[in-house]
């Protein structure tokens, strides 16, 4: 009686799988070790980078109010000096219809200088001031620079995410931690990379 005829009669059953080493030559044999290598190279990929969430990007969004503050409040007093200098050049007082239409220019003005803050400066680095600060970039496709016209688009569809702050709080619920206006303008918003004398 062979030793096969002996294991039946024993009552244990035959290995459906190799075992060992074996086992491990088989696989790679077959070609099935592959299946593995690039889910985990993509898990690698995918690790590397670092979503900005909504708590950094919220810093970062007061930092930048904060410098618009400062420096439209520069812009609107030497404005109204100059206002009420060229007034006083016609023999003019300011009354109550020349302040009413200051302030709307003020307020054309303010609009104006935020929307060619964040334009100019997503479109030139992808970085305002407070996402300098925090360590932050808005990228686009493949973490490529984005163009102007996003730039425009990422702006104006801030209007939109502001509606009762539903496209901020989308950033809670995104996988990669995008707003409304992130979506409309294909953008994404990352953590720069550190040095590699920093990372260590």
């Amino acid at each position: 009686m062979t030793e096969e005829r002996q294991t039946e009669s024993a009552g244990e059953e035959p290995a459906l799988f190799p075992q060992g080493t074996e086992a491990m030559g088989v696989l790679q044999d077959r070609g099935l070790d592959r299946l593995y290598e690039r889910p985990e190279k993509e898990g690698e990929k995918a690790s590397g980078i670092r979503w900005g969430g909504l708590s950094r990007r919220s810093y970062a969004f007061f930092v930048d109010i904060l410098v618009l503050f400062l420096f439209f409040s520069l812009l609107s007093y030497l404005a109204y000096v100059g206002y009420r200098v060229g007034l006083s050049a016609h023999d003019r007082s300011l009354t109550g219809d020349n302040l009413k239409f200051f302030l709307q220019l003020l307020l054309f003005a303010w609009i104006a200088l935020s929307v060619g803050y964040f334009v100019l400066f997503h479109g030139m680095g992808g970085q305002t001031v407070g996402k300098w600060l925090l360590g932050l970039r808005v990228v686009g496709a493949n973490q490529g620079p984005i163009s102007y016209s996003q730039s425009l688009i990422r702006c104006i569809g801030y209007v939109l995410s502001g509606l009762f702050g539903l496209g901020f709080l989308w950033i809670l619920l995104s996988r990669e931690k995008r707003g409304w206006h992130d979506f409309l303008a294909r953008t994404w918003v990352v953590h720069e990379r550190l040095p590699k004398t920093l990372e260590d």
